[in-house]
């Protein structure tokens, strides 16, 4: 579910009750835990925080009119997602979410590349997203994006 807020407030205004209070919760903890060069914005129809051009200019290499993302927050159908990029790009943050993960819920982890889906609200485990936002600074991401992203398009010519 995508929404056409323009700003984070406003999207966690439009959402059903009984998400508000998760997606609220998920945005403080990330915000308290957050490099604070990353800033908060809507993109792609959900809280997201990215590389501003200020610090990032060339942007987001699928769209360079956007900055580059790296994590956000959203409220599908049926479930809250968390998408973190870090954890696509780097295996070792990936392994250790995941063996995190099992120590902090006791339900099966539900992921994608970089998304992780929960679809029993209670469960979402607020105080590990925050200890994996802040594993993460604002230059560790843009040295890891370049190696992943630049380098492999490289490769490939």
């Amino acid at each position: 579910m995508t929404s056409n807020s323009k700003t984070p407030d406003e999207y966690i205004d439009q959402l059903p009750e009984d998400r508000k209070d998760p997606i609220s919760k998920l945005r403080k903890i990330i915000n308290q835990n957050i490099d604070k060069g990353f800033s908060e914005e809507i993109n792609y129809g959900m809280i997201d925080w990215v590389v501003p051009h200020s610090l990032y200019p060339d942007g987001y290499h699928c769209n360079p009119k956007l900055p580059l993302p790296f994590l956000s927050i959203a409220s599908q159908k049926k479930f809250v997602a968390v998408y973190h990029m870090g954890i696509y790009a780097s295996p070792k943050l990936l392994d250790w979410f995941v063996s995190k993960y099992l120590k902090h819920c006791s339900n099966k982890l539900d992921m994608g590349k970089s998304c992780v889906r929960f679809k029993k609200i209670e469960n979402i485990p607020y105080d590990l997203i925050g200890e994996l936002v802040a594993k993460m600074s604002v230059k560790d991401w843009i040295k890891l994006y370049e190696s992943n992203v630049k380098d492999s398009r490289k490769r490939k010519k």
